[in-house]
């Protein structure tokens, strides 16, 4: 063989991440963008700036424990209304326009923040509730659109390739806001406050920006009907029946459904964990420099760690890794009981940076391949009521049990009993079963073109 014949059969980096496709790059292109979001405000500068700014009159550990409550809050709304939702959006064909309503007020009211100023804390938690539900709210059609997307071979890949590009995205941002907020004068704003208000701003529209290339060219799935459903129907009336009878019959998916309960339980202890550490770092006496730092590094470290899951998995078992990432946070999570310096907090972020993308790009392919493709964004309305609860109890434990004990570290500890649980219920989940059913009902669905 030449050598032009070789490189020619030698599969691209894209291919080999299993996005060969331009539908697949622009699909997980909007883990780029949404990743703006998930750092830059969940992760490390809104909550540093709602707990030294917005909330700097109250007590360290009531701080902390109110951002737990407005983060459960917007969760606990997103979760009551995404399954209807979803059905909606499957009956009318609207995936993409669904999606592209929850990014723009949620795009929005994260610019916003930028108004937000000292002893704002009830605006502050206001405007993120509204700009978490725009978050939360478009994931759930954005990973609707994954089952048509991928192919049953290369969903997990995809997925975790998707977490990666992610991880990359909001790590370039992420690192670009905190030059400004070192050196603000360096980059024209008059102190650190305005550079990390304007970081608000700038996340608000890389996600816009970024979410292009997903609306131009991943192409909207057809309707899908039911029967005894025809075209011209009352579509809220629709997606309540449509829910009312999911809820009857994902109780014939039992697998999946013990895979959503498993997964409700053990994501109470990784979104708790990505959601609090920032401010949870700050009230044992963290600074701010080594609270950004080691946040942006988890970004970093942790692109070859999802690529090494996604491929594990291709090779052993997606339920295997996920299994991994469980023991990984455990240890985590005692060892950030007795966290109290700073090199402490590295250690831990490289630990989360090893497994954070893994379990959450494995979890949403396993469910994946468990879900009747032509129902994907009602499934996946379930799947996010799963994800979304879980935001919910996980936070407001840790708020909890803090303001009990008047410390944090043992909410911290208290997600131990999260990750194990959920281990314990994942391993009765039988996964090649749940995939057989639901091509089995895949096959009966019939399809109505747009």
């Amino acid at each position: 063989m030449s050598q032009s014949a070789a490189l020619i059969d030698r599969p691209s980096w894209a291919q080999r991440l299993g996005l060969g496709s331009r539908e697949l790059r622009a699909w997980a292109m909007y883990d780029w963008a949404n990743s703006a979001f998930a750092t830059t405000i969940m992760a490390a500068f809104l909550p540093l700036y709602y707990s030294q700014v917005a909330a700097s009159q109250l007590p360290a550990t009531v701080a902390t424990a109110y951002w737990g409550y407005t983060t459960a809050i917007a969760l606990a709304i997103i979760a009551v209304l995404s399954p209807v939702l979803g059905a909606i959006a499957d009956y009318m064909g609207a995936k993409k326009r669904f999606l592209a309503v929850f990014m723009s007020f949620g795009a929005t009211f994260t610019a916003l923040l930028y108004f937000v100023g000292e002893g704002d804390w009830r605006l502050a938690s206001a405007i993120f509730i509204v700009a978490n539900i725009g978050f939360a709210g478009a994931n759930v059609f954005y990973e609707a659109l994954l089952p048509s997307v991928a192919r049953m071979d290369d969903v997990d890949r995809v997925s975790t390739a998707g977490y990666a590009i992610g991880y990359v995205g909001g790590g370039v941002l992420l690192a670009l806001n905190a030059a400004w907020y070192l050196s603000p004068e360096s980059f024209g704003f008059a102190d650190a406050g305005q550079a990390v208000r304007a970081s608000f701003v700038s996340a608000a529209v890389w996600w816009a920006l970024f979410s292009l290339p997903l609306f131009r060219t991943v192409r909207e799935p057809d309707r899908q009907l039911r029967t005894g459903e025809a075209v011209g129907l009352n579509p809220a009336r629709v997606g309540f029946s449509r829910v009312a009878a999911t809820m009857r019959e994902i109780r014939g998916h039992p697998d999946l459904f013990l895979f959503l309960l498993a997964f409700l339980i053990y994501n109470d202890g990784v979104g708790t964990i990505i959601k609090m550490a920032a401010i949870y770092g700050a009230e044992v006496g963290i600074g701010p420099g080594h609270l950004i730092g080691a946040l942006l590094l988890v970004q970093f470290v942790g692109i070859p760690f999802t690529f090494a899951f996604g491929q594990f998995a291709a090779r052993v078992s997606a339920k295997s890794g996920i299994f991994v990432c469980l023991v990984a946070y455990s240890v985590i999570s005692v060892f950030g009981f007795f966290m109290s310096e700073a090199w402490q907090f590295w250690a831990l972020a490289v630990g989360v940076a090893m497994v954070q993308g893994g379990i959450q790009g494995l979890s949403r392919s396993l469910y994946a391949s468990m879900i009747p493709v032509g129902r994907s964004t009602e499934f996946f309305g379930f799947y996010s009521v799963s994800s979304k609860f879980a935001g919910i109890a996980g936070p407001l434990v840790f708020a909890t049990v803090g303001l009990a004990m008047g410390s944090s570290t043992w909410g911290i500890l208290s997600l131990v009993v999260f990750f194990g649980v959920g281990a314990a219920l994942l391993t009765r989940v039988n996964v090649p079963a749940g995939q057989k059913l639901a091509r089995e009902e895949e096959s009966g669905a019939r399809t109505d073109p747009k």
